[in-house]
């Protein structure tokens, strides 16, 4: 959602070129809306009903019931029955939303820096925005808003306060450019890099580059390093400035040299030498920092304060972080960042949240360009109603000045420190706590207090890369095709309330588990799907009855289990019946059908919701035949039952790996399981899918060996010519199998594999660093993007199922999302 200067719904209408239908042609807009769910300001809100991955003509009814009343559409609908509304009708939604944003970049009059590139953009968008804050009112994209969708919401927050703004843009295919730069016409133009990211939606290098550039076809000034410049192509800009690592340059980087947390840049600049010591000590973030000198540089500042201000610059907070937290809370770490776009996200991340009955918002002082605090802190106030928050505490002088605006259960504190030292006395207990703050705040120290204190290895899973995968695999179904997400065994180890909210916000349509008190967990986390149970044991009947859990049924011993248990009255309870085609695990086979179906038409109580198989071997080719055996198969034994039943419940066939090869029988349903974590059989290399989870630890002991000296238990560890190994805290009662020992199994430190030695032990392993530069409390790379999961199964010849789910349950899980 953005927010901008008011028009009305009529106005808007002639600008986009629309139809307008109108209640109230008068009625004004300040927020435009993509998203039914993640609303503010309703009475003055347009919903965009955007054909993406979903139809948004599908929510314009739970829109309207959230309070909206001024609609974008293109399908054909009874607008009749939506009294209240304003209506604009147009042939392309997306492209009404394009228009009018660019529109309104036109009417305000400003320099505009736009970023694109393969990596580093929103990065550098924010310290460019930290950089440049002091002297120019800015605005900037929100997060990593860079897409045909986000970028119009981006601009759409200018107002006339602003005089600079900074967005970013992306494109994962020819021809999404110019359509961007239309809209945010950007004056100066900074390429980061281009390098892999996207190439598989380009011909190659030079098309990616080509596209690119479109962005900066009218610039002033464009910034670029030549070395990113891969193909003989015009280059825009009435002036370039460049800056490079390895050759020539207006800016010339001849030297870094990495000191512990910190690094010295040395570069050439109009002949002379000059360096910068920056906060930071990784190749990307130096990268970054150069191309903020250079653009800084560009615009005329002077070399000694742009180093000045380099060297303040503070770690952008990409990432929205979930942890368990004291007193049986959640908690959501936004603690680096305050301002109006980015608390709406968070917020929304929030209200995903279902674990907890409490919602509870620590906010610290905000400032916002254009705005006087009475109205900032005013419409703070309304989003927090909107969100259904049930408590604030406000952290600083200026929110705690207009306590009176807030409706709702409130503290408030002088600044942190005051938060400390009265933190026992809020009794924070079952409720998911969003901390959300301005960086002089050091709100970290909070996260700290109130975080459950655990083991220090942990699985980080990224909710993003899980989202992207879910859209993965729904874009390669047909309209109209369901999807069914398993979330047993601790969602394949990931987290199990924290992966189910977030497939329930982005409308899967059923979840999976593998056992009864598995279903119930969710449904006592908020998570209202509807769940089915794998494996139902007749004692949990009366537990899925209550909590309205719907049983896979597999046998007529299981049937009938079941009808003995419920009431003669019942009428209608869900289940799910299982056909054996070839696995020859559970499931009814073709000689049962008559005798099942009997069973059914006899007993009213149940209703069959759907009917499915199990593929052996969907993944493999050269198991195709014996595929296509058990869809007949599977074909003939629904028919017999639909003939019986008088109905088609919904029928599915296809796990993960049968979605991608198996098109033509997605049928009603389909189920994805591993391929929501990043593997996919399948798929060579996993192509179009994300790592989800990585597996991280630390260093606690760094020892020299001498030619012979053994390591570990038993002795079954030596480096023969001496050496030195590091102590790291991670051991088989973490999930760490003994099988990698001695040298099998390799962690990622410092950028280098470094084997085990000696045996695995239970709560700590050795590993062989002697040509590694390492400190203790480095971290450690169990799996992630290298090694990865599908390495180590390799490793020990096993599937990457086992070496996720392994990973046990006092490893702590965090969460994050962007």
């Amino acid at each position: 959602m953005s927010k901008a200067t008011n028009y009305t719904v009529e106005q808007i209408a002639e600008i986009v070129g629309g139809e307008g239908y109108f209640h109230d042609r008068t009625a004004a807009v300040k927020s435009l809306v993509t998203d039914s769910r993640t609303l503010s300001d309703s009475p003055h809100a347009l919903f965009f009903a955007i054909k993406a991955q979903r139809d948004g003509h599908q929510f314009i009814s739970s829109a309207y019931q959230n309070g909206i009343r001024n609609f974008v559409f293109s399908n054909e609908m009874d607008i009749e029955n939506y009294p209240e509304a304003n209506w604009i009708k147009v042939d392309d939604v997306l492209l009404a939303l394009q228009k009018l944003a660019s529109h309104h970049r036109k009417i305000h009059r400003l320099d505009v820096i736009g970023i694109t590139g393969s990596n580093g953009k929103t990065i550098v968008k924010e310290w460019l925005y930290q950089l440049l804050s002091t002297d120019y009112h800015v605005v900037r994209s929100p997060k990593s808003y860079n897409s045909q969708i986000g970028v119009p919401l981006s601009i759409w927050q200018i107002n006339e306060h602003h005089n600079l703004g900074i967005f970013e843009a992306g494109v994962s295919a020819p021809n999404e450019m110019e359509k961007l730069a239309k809209i945010i016409q950007p004056t100066i133009g900074v390429l980061t890099n281009i390098r892999e990211a996207h190439d598989e939606g380009f011909e190659n290098k030079a098309a990616k580059l080509k596209e690119k550039l479109k962005l900066f076809s009218e610039v002033d000034t464009f910034i670029y390093a030549p070395e990113h410049i891969v193909a003989e192509v015009p280059l825009p800009g009435k002036k370039h400035f460049t800056w490079s690592f390895i050759g020539k340059a207006d800016l010339q980087i001849v030297d870094v040299q990495f000191k512990g947390t910190t690094a010295e840049i040395k570069a050439i600049y109009k002949d002379e030498g000059t360096s910068v010591t920056v906060p930071f000590s990784d190749a990307a973030a130096v990268e970054n920092i150069v191309i903020c000198w250079a653009t800084l540089l560009s615009m005329g500042y002077k070399v000694d304060e742009v180093a000045s201000r380099l060297s303040r610059l503070l770690r952008v907070g990409m990432r929205l972080q979930l942890l368990n937290a004291i007193d049986h809370c959640s908690l959501i770490d936004d603690s680096y960042s305050a301002d109006i776009s980015s608390l709406g996200i968070a917020l929304d991340f929030l209200n995903q949240q279902n674990q907890h009955p409490k919602r509870t918002l620590v906010l610290s002082d905000l400032q916002e360009t254009g705005k006087t605090a009475a109205e900032l802190y005013k419409e703070i106030s309304l989003l927090l109603k909107q969100k259904k928050i049930h408590r604030l505490i406000g952290v600083g002088e200026n929110i705690s000045a207009h306590a009176h605006l807030f409706n709702l259960e409130k503290f408030f504190f002088e600044d942190t420190e005051d938060f400390l030292s009265h933190v026992a006395q809020l009794n924070f207990n079952n409720e998911t706590i969003l901390v959300k703050g301005a960086r002089r705040f050091g709100f970290e120290r909070i996260i700290k207090r109130l975080e459950q204190k655990v083991h220090d290895t942990v699985l980080e899973v990224n909710l993003n890369s899980l989202l992207s995968n879910l859209q993965f695999y729904k874009s390669k179904l047909a309209a109209g095709v369901k999807t069914m997400a398993m979330v047993k065994a601790f969602s394949y180890g990931s987290g199990s309330f924290e992966i189910a909210n977030l497939l329930q916000y982005h409308k899967v349509d059923y979840l999976a588990v593998a056992y009864a008190d598995e279903g119930i967990a969710l449904r006592k986390a908020g998570i209202t799907l509807p769940i089915m149970v794998m494996s139902p044991e007749p004692s949990a009947f009366d537990a899925m009855l209550r909590y309205k859990l719907e049983p896979e049924i597999y046998s007529l011993e299981v049937l009938q289990s079941l009808l003995h248990f419920l009431p003669t009255d019942a009428l209608d309870f869900p289940i799910h019946l299982k056909l054996d085609t070839g696995m020859h695990r559970l499931g009814f086979e073709l000689e049962q059908i008559s005798e099942l179906t009997s069973l059914l038409s006899v007993h009213q109580q149940l209703k069959v919701v759907s009917v499915f198989t199990h593929l052996v071997a969907a993944d493999d080719e050269q198991h195709d035949d014996f595929t296509e055996t058990q869809v007949a198969i599977f074909s003939e034994m629904y028919k017999k039952l639909t003939d019986a039943l008088g109905y088609e419940p919904l029928k599915h066939v296809l796990n993960t790996s049968g979605i991608t090869r198996w098109q033509k029988y997605h049928f009603d349903m389909v189920r994805i399981g591993i391929g929501l974590y990043g593997f996919d059989a399948a798929l060579p290399h996993n192509e179009g899918l994300q790592t989800v989870a990585a597996l991280k630890t630390t260093v606690s002991q760094i020892k020299t060996l001498a030619a012979k000296e053994t390591v570990g238990y038993g002795r079954k560890g030596s480096l023969p010519d001496g050496g030195k190994i590091a102590t790291v805290k991670i051991g088989y009662a973490d999930g760490y199998s003994r099988a990698f020992g001695n040298g099998i199994g390799k962690m990622l430190i410092n950028g280098k594999l470094a084997p085990t030695v000696g045996s695995i032990c239970m709560d700590m392993c050795m590993l062989d660093v002697t040509d590694i530069e390492v400190e203790v409390g480095d971290e450690v790379i169990v799996f992630g993007q290298n090694p990865s999961i599908v390495d180590l199964a390799a490793e020990i010849n096993t599937i990457p199922y086992e070496i996720l789910t392994n990973v046990s349950q006092r490893v702590k899980r965090v969460y994050y999302y962007e």
